[in-house]
């Protein structure tokens, strides 16, 4: 039988400079997934890595390994960070918890941004980079293929993704704050991912009176800028590009700041100090935080933002509620088709060794009765048949009705083997039949 165990740390539980030490990049994914396979072969497990969240899910033995402190000594071994620094913002969740937690995630429930739709494609990321690293088993396949489709069913079938307020739209409302006008500003992107499109797409609306896509990759700052109407800037030429613009939108995968304080603070008399708003979208961040600290220059990071995004929740009360009512509908299901998994085995033994056992013995006792007609020996077969089912009527209820991703399930099985002698030649003769 095996244990479902979650670990990790989101955006309600760490705040930014801490969920940016343990931040994975595609890479460093799949490199953690292939490290922890080998020191742990027996457990499956997956990864899911955002810029709101690091979680992994594990499924191994009841009492094998990793445990939880084996996860918290591997992540912090893997980014370098010691377990101190990250410990007590770790939430840790098993077996139906850990299902619910990750349908909920799945269906942007957990999400800064309730009912944004981007969650869903990370984790199918996650999800398959586990599965062609053979990662995923008996439990985590089944496991995230109901977590996809319970969210793509609480998208199609409620309104949560309608009117909601995204990252996007509060950078665009933080911005009217600062600038009357946008006709003769400039506004830099940096970073040509899936965030920072978004935002871009918004103040792009603004007409600005120019629009530069800044990537390392010159193809896909040219490919963002034709598709947003922008026009892309060379990488090499950051600081030229950070004098001009008005709004910079940065959201890069690099490990360390692209924009200090250093580098930014001769720009300010280049600049003429004026009015700066910088919107660092990535994870870790891209700017520095002592950048924030000159006149005239608003800093905003996923952490400034979150409390606006949060609000939106108290107001979308209905469809929240038929949200969680497909998320725990899936949870029961799931839980159902993991007790036949688990428990139908041993119950399938259970039955044929009693009904065996039952027909050997009216086999002993016809063999005293020559007399008995072919009538009256079915019916001592269908006596025989019916006091088996009765007298196995409610131990196999109870099996059937306990929970197979908690301690008693894998208690009752064990007491189960030992009580009824279900050895390991019946579970091989089983197997064969």
């Amino acid at each position: 039988m095996n244990r479902l165990l979650l670990l990790g740390l989101n955006h309600t539980t760490a705040p930014l400079e801490v969920r940016e030490k343990l931040a994975f990049n595609r890479g460093q994914q799949r490199s953690a997934i292939a490290a922890l396979r080998q020191r742990f072969p027996h457990a499956e497990a997956v990864l899911l890595s955002t810029c709101n969240r690091v979680e992994l899910y594990v499924a191994r033995e009841v009492h094998g390994h990793p445990r939880s402190d084996e996860i918290i000594d591997f992540l912090a071994q893997f980014h370098s960070v010691a377990a101190e620094q990250f410990r007590t913002h770790v939430y840790e969740k098993s077996d139906l918890a850990a299902v619910t937690h990750l349908f909920a995630v799945a269906a942007s429930l957990d999400s800064m941004v309730l009912g944004e739709t981007q969650i869903l494609g990370q984790v199918r990321q996650a999800y398959d980079d586990a599965r062609e690293a053979g990662a995923a088993g008996a439990m985590l396949n089944p496991l995230f293929q109901r977590a996809l489709a319970v969210g793509k069913q609480i998208m199609h079938e409620t309104t949560l993704n309608e009117g909601r307020l995204s990252i996007a739209s509060v950078a665009v409302d933080y911005a009217r704050r600062i600038f009357e006008t946008f006709e003769d500003k400039s506004v830099l992107c940096i970073g040509a991912g899936k965030m920072a499109q978004l935002v871009l797409q918004s103040f792009g609306s603004l007409r600005p009176r120019r629009l530069m896509v800044c990537n390392r990759d010159p193809q896909r700052a040219a490919s963002l800028a034709s598709r947003s109407g922008g026009e892309a800037v060379p990488f090499e030429r950051l600081a030229d590009h950070l004098a001009a613009a008005d709004i910079v939108i940065s959201s890069t995968g690099s490990q360390h700041p692209i924009i200090t304080a250093a580098q930014f603070e001769p720009l300010l008399r280049q600049r003429r100090y004026r009015s700066i708003f910088l919107i660092d979208i990535a994870v870790p961040r891209d700017v520095e935080p002592a950048v924030g600290e000159y006149d005239n220059v608003y800093l905003y990071n996923l952490d400034d933002l979150q409390a606006v995004v949060s609000a939106t929740q108290s107001q979308r009360t209905e469809a929240l509620a038929g949200a969680r009512k497909i998320v725990a509908e899936h949870v029961e299901q799931f839980a159902a088709a993991q007790r036949a998994r688990e428990m139908g085995p041993a119950i399938d033994r259970l039955y044929r060794r009693y009904h065996q056992l039952a027909q050997e013995e009216l086999a002993r006792t016809l063999n005293k009765l020559p007399n008995v007609n072919e009538a009256e020996r079915a019916h001592l077969e269908e006596l025989t048949r019916r006091i088996v089912n009765k007298l196995l009527h409610d131990p196999i209820q109870t099996l059937r009705s306990s929970d197979a991703m908690h301690a008693p399930a894998a208690q009752y099985l064990h007491a189960l083997e030992k009580l009824f002698q279900l050895s390991n030649d019946e579970q091989e003769k089983s197997s064969t039949d």
